[in-house]
């Protein structure tokens, strides 16, 4: 049974070891090995255990868990790009145990996500992927967002790649929410 609850400190080191393996996983062969291999749990788990002592509640942090432990994460809160309208919020991360994927952990982490930032003020979901992760696209396509025609590019190491946003919610390009029966699908992030 997968339970999706706010993050705690004493997650963080699950929450690390689950983004580093999630980013080595999902982006082989996209981002620049180098900058794969260079990735450290324990260095993430440091900067976030800071993150957490400054906390301010404007960033939510939620994780699945089940018998064995963390088995998802996800981070949102207000849009960080510009142009942002009211209403806006910017789901910032989802990562799920690559032994987890297409369980329905990912489903369920971007339900508990829409809920409470539509409970926060922020009932359309603006994010950042990057082009080439195909598996990433889908889901977030499954699940009800649409690429709204924004793009950018982000430097891992010294490589730049494109990175295209997809929204969710009413937006003011006329972008709707699907209904209930579309729900979100097999989870790839």
């Amino acid at each position: 049974m997968t339970e999706v609850r706010v993050m705690t400190g004493a997650d963080i080191d699950a929450v690390s070891a689950l983004r580093v393996r999630g980013w080595q996983s999902a982006y082989a062969g996209i981002v620049p090995q180098g900058y794969l291999d260079a990735m450290s749990a324990p260095q993430d788990a440091a900067r976030r255990r800071e993150w957490f002592a400054g906390d301010t509640g404007r960033v939510e942090n939620l994780v699945t868990s089940d018998a064995t432990g963390v088995t998802g994460w996800a981070a949102h809160g207000p849009y960080r790009g510009e142009g942002a309208e009211p209403g806006d919020g910017e789901l910032y991360a989802i990562y799920v145990r690559p032994d987890r994927i297409g369980t329905g952990t990912g489903r369920a982490l971007i339900g508990a996500v829409r809920a409470r930032a539509a409970d926060r003020g922020f009932p359309r979901l603006r994010l950042w992927v990057l082009a080439d992760n195909v598996r990433a696209r889908r889901f977030y396509e499954k699940a009800g967002f649409v690429a709204d025609g924004a793009e950018q590019e982000e430097e891992y190491g010294d490589v730049f790649l494109r990175e295209v946003r997809y929204v969710s919610g009413t937006s003011p390009e006329g972008l709707e929410e699907p209904g209930a029966s579309e729900g979100p699908g097999a989870s790839g992030s």
